[in-house]
């Protein structure tokens, strides 16, 4: 696949928005920030966050939501490359924030569900009615894991619900086209989730003892990151160690594109064809601009 760098020196890209300016704002993980990068790959602060800005997304209001992790890495340095690390002790959770675009107001809209302090908000997607649906990755402690899970919310605070809980390492998430499926990317288990939507905000009981649907297990050692789908319904799920995007068709089958980074995180697609896809490689501090092979589904909102 042909491929150009567009911007580096960014301190763990993540969460990109295509904007219609051209321009994409993406989250630095490490900087603990949101980062605008213009097409010239010149860059400017948008916010400072704080704590571990993930993954970000404009709502049906215009306004920028951010899950923040909360600091939920130590950050590690290994032949160059930047590596996310334990979780530190300091750690007390993460937040959903929004950030006015309008004022340059950032506040927080979450940081607990049914009393329960929400552990490292990871990714996020708005469906049609927008509502948010995101991802909780968990995090890592000297006993073991701290499970995360799946939950929908409604954007002015009133209302936040955990659909499945219990979840390995929770990561990418989107919506299929028709909206009745959720997909969720497992990090550490290298797998591809499905979900019944029952209704707005709801997901269908799972089958049985599983979580969900299993679309795809990937072989060997491969960890699987943020997520973007295409207008055909593949889910371009950015994947690590096999460092690239590699995109799920929902019946199983996938196909891999590699980029120059072991740590890929994210894809976008923008442009009036939606065939321009962004791609954040974290270890390296870059972002890659790309002539996808097919259309990206368009988000419900944009600014």
């Amino acid at each position: 696949m042909d491929f150009e760098l567009v911007c580096e020196g960014l301190e763990f890209p993540e969460g990109p928005i295509a904007m219609n300016d051209g321009s994409v704002i993406l989250t630095e993980i490490k900087g603990q920030r949101l980062t605008r990068v213009r097409p010239d790959g010149s860059k400017e602060l948008v916010v400072e966050t704080g704590g571990g800005p993930n993954g970000a997304a404009i709502g049906p209001d215009g306004a920028i939501y951010i899950t923040n992790n909360g600091g939920a890495f130590q950050w590690l340095d290994n032949a160059g490359m930047t590596i996310p690390g334990p979780t530190p002790a300091s750690h007390t959770g993460g937040s959903i924030q929004r950030y006015d675009l309008a004022t340059g107001a950032l506040t927080t809209v979450y940081d607990s569900c049914d009393g329960r302090r929400l552990i490292g908000p990871n990714d996020l997607v708005f469906d049609k009615a927008g509502g948010m649906w995101f991802s909780d990755h968990g995090c890592s402690t000297p006993e073991g894991r701290k499970f995360g899970g799946i939950y929908h919310a409604r954007v002015d605070g009133s209302h936040i619900s955990r659909q499945r809980d219990y979840i390995i390492s929770p990561n990418g998430i989107g919506l299929s086209p028709d909206e009745k499926t959720v997909y969720l990317a497992d990090t550490q288990l290298g797998r591809l989730w499905s979900f019944d939507v029952a209704a707005p905000g709801e997901l269908a009981p799972a089958a049985g003892f599983a979580t969900g649907n299993v679309v795809c297990n990937l072989p060997g050692y491969q960890l699987l990151d943020s997520l973007a789908v295409e207008a055909g319904g593949k889910v371009c799920v950015a994947t690590i160690i096999n460092g690239g995007i590699t995109a799920f068709d929902p019946s199983g089958t996938t196909e891999h594109y590699a980029f120059p980074d072991l740590i890929i995180t994210n894809i976008c697609f923008g442009g009036p064809d939606m065939m321009t896809a962004w791609i954040t490689a974290s270890a390296t501090g870059k972002l890659f601009r790309a002539k996808w092979p097919r259309p990206g589904l368009k988000l419900n909102f944009n600014g």
